[in-house]
């Protein structure tokens, strides 16, 4: 079974406005709310490609239980816990100015609700997968990551890393199945600017020193680098087509690696998938299709 925790989700509430303007009342010309937060786009993603997954994390208040209406509506299985206090969050995006988001908080999450997620996690077992996605809220421990896979250590877990800096470093030593920084991240890692493909690959390798099984390395018009299990480097330019929301685009790759890899246990499918769905992602208004994931492949395999 496949799981994706998400932490703090979100009602993302998307927004175009034609000739914004500040201090003055603007319309919007169009709107589109839906379930957010990385994780959610995992599972979204997974369902798309008809792999069945279950959304896991906390909710709070009537956005918590519009958020999980609307994934059951689109066929998504959901385990969420329920918090009593608070509302979960609302983002709002303004679509017309790109890269404009204004965050929601979200509920405090206690200590007896982390730990029943904790417990909830403990029955995960040997070939099951777990997508970790994302920061971690104000509310909750910075080593949040580093306990789940603590106490799932030895379980034959394979667990996705999806996340930066010291969330990431100190989860290596668990050995996640994949991690995925992007250039930028990788190079804050270790304080040095990665520009090229082949700037990463030394670098990419320092992670499975320090217990990454797989690292993948997305570099948005650059493309990406695997550098697999079995110590191969695979490299891909990106994929030929416009940039139409890069929101998404990266849990996008996670999610189209590990079907790959689920499929046929093949590390260049498994890129390749991750590539596709990462691009399709980037070139669509919402996450991708697999009817647009499988058109971005012919062009990665061909």
């Amino acid at each position: 079974m496949i799981y994706t925790v998400t932490f703090n989700p979100s009602l993302d509430y998307i927004v175009s406005v034609e000739d914004f303007k500040l201090r003055l009342t603007n319309r919007t010309s169009s709107e589109l709310m839906l379930p957010g937060g990385k994780g959610i786009n995992v599972s979204t993603v997974l369902m798309n490609l008809g792999i069945e997954s279950t959304a896991l994390g906390f909710v709070a208040g009537f956005t918590g239980d519009e958020i999980v209406r609307r994934l059951k509506e689109m066929g998504v299985k959901t385990g969420f816990i329920q918090i009593e206090e608070g509302i979960s969050r609302i983002n709002l995006k303004l679509k017309s100015i790109d890269g404009t988001e204004i965050n929601g908080m979200g509920p405090d999450i206690s200590g007896d609700k982390r730990e029943r997620l904790m417990e909830r996690l403990e029955g995960l077992s040997e070939g099951d997968v777990l997508f970790l996605s994302g920061s971690i809220p104000a509310s909750m421990p910075d080593d949040a990551y580093q306990k789940i896979m603590k106490r799932l250590d030895g379980r034959g877990v394979r667990v996705v890393v999806d996340a930066t800096k010291d969330l990431l470093m100190n989860v290596l030593e668990y050995h996640p199945f994949l991690v995925k920084p992007n250039n930028h991240e990788l190079g804050e890692i270790f304080g040095v600017e990665l520009k090229t493909r082949e700037d990463v690959v030394p670098y990419g390798r320092k992670l499975q020193e320090k217990g990454a099984v797989n690292v993948l390395v997305s570099m948005a018009g650059e493309g990406a680098v695997l550098i697999d299990g079995e110590g191969n480097v695979h490299s891909a330019p990106a994929p030929k087509g416009k940039l139409v929301n890069g929101v998404g685009a990266g849990d996008s790759m996670v999610a189209g690696f590990m079907a790959g890899w689920m499929e046929k246990q093949d590390y260049e499918y498994a890129f390749h998938m991750g590539v596709s769905a990462g691009s399709a992602s980037a070139f669509s208004e919402n996450l991708a299709t697999r009817e647009e994931i499988e058109a971005v492949y012919r062009q990665v395999s061909g």
